[in-house]
């Protein structure tokens, strides 16, 4: 295992092209958005950012520098903007900034770029930018693999981590999962309090008007109650053994 951690923030320009060269970098994606009365802001950046930090290092990749800001905050799946503190981009905006952003780093001389999301409201914008690049013929040159992170956490570990009660990936916003990847990365940031609710929204709904109180408990959609540090670890452990598991197997996409 690499025990180093290359950031390509601290790269010169210079440096870039021959640093680059046939090389994987990560970049984490994740979104500034109310996690409850016991998750920070910034959950959904923290989250990706230390999964690719600790993949960049197994695979001696470069970590990309975060992207902060996310898609819009929905009820059914994140609490939406009535909880103070989410800040959104529209879709239309947030299309336009992520081609920007993955067409840079694909002219690099890569030879993958790992998109890793951490907030689940981007996946769909994520995806429609990667298809535009692609149409304009900047995505030629690198392999690309776009994901979020629950997406490769396997059933059988969702089975014995809820005891067959598993709300959904929409309805974990703030929920088990979250909460315990923050005590394992970031006791200190999370508080005492565990909200717990026990009516998960249904996945794909999209209800108007709609009371956010009835649907979440002050924004936490699911239960966090059972949440710990030790679960927090082997579902860190687990992500980022699974992530590069995958980045081991030949997708036959674009050769150089």
């Amino acid at each position: 295992m690499n025990n180093t951690t290359y950031r390509y923030g601290d790269l010169t320009s210079p440096e870039v092209a021959n640093e680059l060269h046939g090389k994987v970098l990560i970049l984490p994606v994740g979104a500034i958005e109310q996690h409850g009365p016991h998750l920070p802001l910034t959950v959904d950046l923290d989250i990706a950012n230390a999964i690719a930090m600790e993949l960049a290092r197994r695979v001696g990749g470069y970590l990309a520098p975060g992207i902060v800001y996310g898609a819009r905050s929905l009820p059914q799946s994140g609490g939406g903007p009535s909880f103070p503190g989410t800040i959104s981009v529209r879709g239309t905006t947030l299309v336009n900034y992520f081609v920007d952003i993955l067409a840079g780093y694909a002219r690099s001389d890569l030879q993958r770029l790992v998109i890793l999301n951490g907030h689940y409201e981007n996946e769909p914008f994520l995806f429609e930018a990667m298809e535009v690049c692609r149409e304009i013929g900047q995505l030629d040159r690198v392999e690309i693999i776009s994901l979020s992170w629950w997406s490769v956490v396997k059933e059988d570990f969702l089975l014995k981590a809820f005891n067959g009660s598993f709300p959904g990936w929409h309805a974990e916003h703030a929920g088990l999962t979250e909460t315990s990847l923050m005590l394992h990365l970031k006791p200190d940031l999370v508080r005492e309090i565990r909200p717990e609710h026990s009516r998960p929204p249904l996945s794909g709904v999209y209800l108007h008007p709609i009371d956010p109180m009835q649907i979440s408990d002050r924004g936490v959609l699911a239960d966090t109650t059972k949440s710990s540090a030790e679960l927090g670890a082997a579902l860190f452990e687990h992500i980022c053994t699974e992530l590069e598991l995958l980045l081991d197997k030949p997708h036959g996409m674009a050769t150089k």
